[in-house]
């Protein structure tokens, strides 16, 4: 998994934004301890949150399931540019046999696939995706081909999000009880925020993140 910022908007716009409820544009120090203090006491401590909904955060994320990519657009106050299965199945076609699922063949098919802590889940997959290889190489069309995709099957996507919808994003997928794969995606887009950000969403980290924490059950689910 990589997550890369492509674009953010400046707080300044943010704090502009803010003034222009009060007309307080003398008070402004042109995005200064003032500016951000602003930004602070009204988006986060008053609630006024709507005014969070100026910053844009674009993000290119690479490496995540498909299964994830589901979870991810359960936010829908965002925007989304996801990779085609439609036009780049074809990727598979020329690789080799992905069994038996040996060391060799585990590495190519990583390239492929999110794999778990759970070797049978990753055999399972394995073997979707050779299902996948072969019905290509018969000429299936990818409209078709499609429907046998695992849902560990890797995309990416460019995401554009808000401030004020990203901060619900973090705090909903940063908790325990979201999907392992998507813990680690939210602290990554965390991670990848300008430094001079990350005071708007700090406090809606629910947890760290912990490593190779990927099991195969939720302790919530009913």
């Amino acid at each position: 998994m990589k997550v890369t910022l492509k674009h953010f908007t400046p707080l300044e716009v943010c704090s502009m934004a803010i003034r222009t409820c009060w007309q307080s544009f003398e008070k402004s120090d042109n995005g200064g301890e003032k500016d951000l203090a602003l930004i602070d006491r009204v988006g986060n401590k008053f609630k006024h949150s709507s005014t969070l909904e100026h910053l844009y955060y674009n993000f290119y994320i690479q490496g995540i399931s498909r299964a994830c990519l589901q979870e991810l657009a359960r936010h829908r106050m965002a925007s989304y540019s996801v990779k085609s299965s439609r036009y780049t199945l074809k990727e598979i076609k020329q690789e080799a046999t992905f069994l038996p699922p040996n060391e060799a063949n585990l590495n190519r098919a990583e390239k492929y696939l999110v794999f778990t802590s759970n070797k049978n889940v990753n055999i399972a997959s394995l073997k979707a995706l050779e299902n996948l290889r072969e019905i290509l190489c018969e000429n299936t069309h990818n409209d078709i081909a499609k429907y046998a995709m695992p849902e560990s099957y890797k995309t990416e996507l460019h995401w554009s999000i808000n401030a004020r919808s990203l901060q619900n994003f973090l705090e909903l997928r940063t908790s325990r009880a979201a999907l392992w794969e998507i813990q680690k995606l939210a602290h990554s887009i965390y991670e990848a925020l300008p430094q001079e950000h990350r005071f708007i969403f700090e406090e809606k980290i629910t947890q760290p993140y912990e490593k190779n924490k990927d099991s195969d059950a939720n302790p919530n689910d009913c």
